[in-house]
């Protein structure tokens, strides 16, 4: 049934996106060109699909919500194509095929996240007919700050400043809680205000993101050394080439499956307390730790 779940409402996010996005025409046109190609190549929509999972658990109408739940993605995508630039990670796959700034050129692989980044928080900010906007901004802020320079953008940093140091379990910690983990629970987080959950249901969510956001990085950890380009759609190994501060180089790939499967509970547990009518967010926690890609 998960695997139904997800691919129902990963087409519908893709529409979404497909929908809202500026027309690839639309003057001036490389910029959208380049947008388009790096938002609709693919990937698990992991993110919105969480959002929506979680108004779901809490007994919302997902419709109206869409818009806003895709920004997560333009996010994640983003910071995919800054990521992929030559002064950070220089990679030349993503999705599978070409990074954004090897088909469109550097200068345009930045202005294209800058805008996407930009067109994400025009769509969170955009009024949700029948919602309280007090409660819309709550959920743009709380968004803002899961990517700030003490967030996702801090994440980044650590990464960098990482390379080469002293290798802590702090540091580890702290990278992956930021880099990866800000953007998953805040996701989590997004669906719950937006989808009206109460205080409670939101700090339930809350610690459910926060295990699964650490626990998707620990995946990626895994995957980078034990899967293919071909598996993975991106540059496999490419953590152990550039030193990279990591759960197995740190700990051992076996103790990273341990803490792997710790977090795995504690989100399984908190998914449980979730008494809505539609919950997934269980299954999709098994999904996110049991992937290959």
């Amino acid at each position: 049934m998960i695997d139904a779940y997800l691919r129902e409402k990963r087409t519908l996010v893709e529409q979404t996106l497909d929908q809202h996005l500026p027309p690839a025409d639309t003057a001036p046109s490389i910029i959208h060109e380049a947008m388009r190609y790096a938002v609709l190549g693919g990937g698990k929509r992991v993110r919105p699909i969480l959002a929506i999972a979680a108004a779901e658990a809490c007994g919302a109408d997902v419709t109206p919500l869409l818009p806003s739940f895709a920004a997560l993605e333009l996010i994640h995508t983003y910071s995919l194509v800054h990521d992929d630039l030559p002064a950070l990670d220089d990679d030349d796959l993503r999705r599978g095929r070409k990074t954004t700034h090897v088909v469109y050129g550097e200068a345009m692989g930045i202005l294209a996240g800058d805008a996407l980044l930009t067109e994400a928080f025009s769509w969170l900010a955009k009024p949700i007919e029948g919602l309280d906007p007090a409660r819309q901004l709550r959920a743009v802020a709380l968004v803002a700050r899961a990517v700030d320079s003490t967030g996702m953008i801090g994440g980044q940093v650590a990464d960098l400043e990482a390379e080469g140091a002293k290798p802590t379990r702090e540091a580890l910690e702290f990278i992956h809680r930021n880099k990866t983990g800000r953007l998953i629970t805040a996701s989590v987080l997004l669906g719950g205000t937006l989808g009206g959950a109460n205080d409670r249901q939101l700090l339930v969510l809350e610690r459910y993101g926060v295990a699964l956001g650490l626990a998707f990085q620990i995946v990626d950890d895994l995957l980078d050394q034990e899967e293919s380009s071909a598996t993975l759609g991106k540059t496999a190994g490419k953590d152990v080439a550039q030193g990279k501060l990591t759960y197995p180089a740190l700990m051992g790939v076996d103790a990273a499956r341990a803490e792997l499967a710790s977090l795995l509970a504690t989100a399984l547990n908190n998914a449980g307390m979730i008494a809505g009518p539609l919950n997934y967010l269980g299954d999709i926690a098994r999904f996110i730790c049991d992937r290959r890609s």
